[in-house]
């Protein structure tokens, strides 16, 4: 899952990202709203975290944008960061568009719960997933292969999660990148072959996920 990040506390805002990343997603961190603009106008995100507070203008305004402007690409799912606690302020953050409202300070344990329950809440992303003798636990981040747990890295259970979203299409090499890796990612280098041979040998024979030459990678649900 691929989250954009939008907050100015350079301090907080790296905290929060590596946090996100050890959980398996990918993270773009934005601290202005130019800067998720230009993100948003050319990544399409599963989740954007917005603080509302932000040096170049009011990230509320940049909410409500996100459901008028065809230039930006709507994330599936919208979760305000703000110290803003008063009831109006949570209320015009909801009629807004956002999905969830959460209060600075919180705990990271917190912020992750909710991401979680907005994964249940998205219609294509689930917290546990079946694909064949594949199952794959978002909440507990574990997966296995029948009754055998799978040892994964972070980028290998991501890069599973994201396939397991995708049974029996192909999914390129350039898609992996948009959605399992962040905007810091190089698009030459060999990081998904990389990733995938490894992800391959650790899910066993006979290999569920396939090639299709020149066009990118299937997961079978009867490998």
């Amino acid at each position: 899952m691929r989250i954009l990040l939008v907050e100015d506390d350079r301090d907080l805002g790296p905290v929060i990202a590596m946090g996100l990343r050890n959980e398996a997603y990918a993270v773009d961190l934005a601290t202005t709203c130019a800067d998720a603009e230009e993100l948003l106008c050319g990544n399409d995100f599963d989740v954007a975290c917005l603080d509302l507070g932000l040096p170049d203008g009011d990230g509320l305004a940049l909410l409500r944008r996100l459901g008028a402007d065809p230039a930006l690409r709507r994330p599936r799912r919208l979760l305000v960061l703000t110290a803003r606690d008063a009831v109006e302020d949570r209320v015009a953050g909801l009629d807004a568009g956002a999905d969830d409202y959460l209060v600075k300070p919180f705990s990271f344990q917190e912020l992750a719960a909710r991401l979680r329950a907005l994964s249940r809440r998205s219609d294509v992303l689930d917290a546990v997933l079946h694909v064949g003798d594949l199952r794959l636990d978002s909440a507990a981040h574990r997966a296995w292969r029948g009754d055998e747990a799978l040892d994964l890295t972070p980028r290998e259970f991501s890069m599973l999660r994201y396939f397991m979203h995708h049974p029996g299409r192909a999914v390129s090499a350039e898609e992996l990148l948009e959605h399992v890796w962040d905007a810091q990612a190089d698009p030459f280098t060999a990081s998904v072959r990389v990733i995938l041979s490894r992800l391959r040998r650790k899910l066993g024979e006979p290999g569920p996920i396939t090639t299709v030459t020149g066009v990118g990678y299937v997961l079978r649900e009867s490998p």
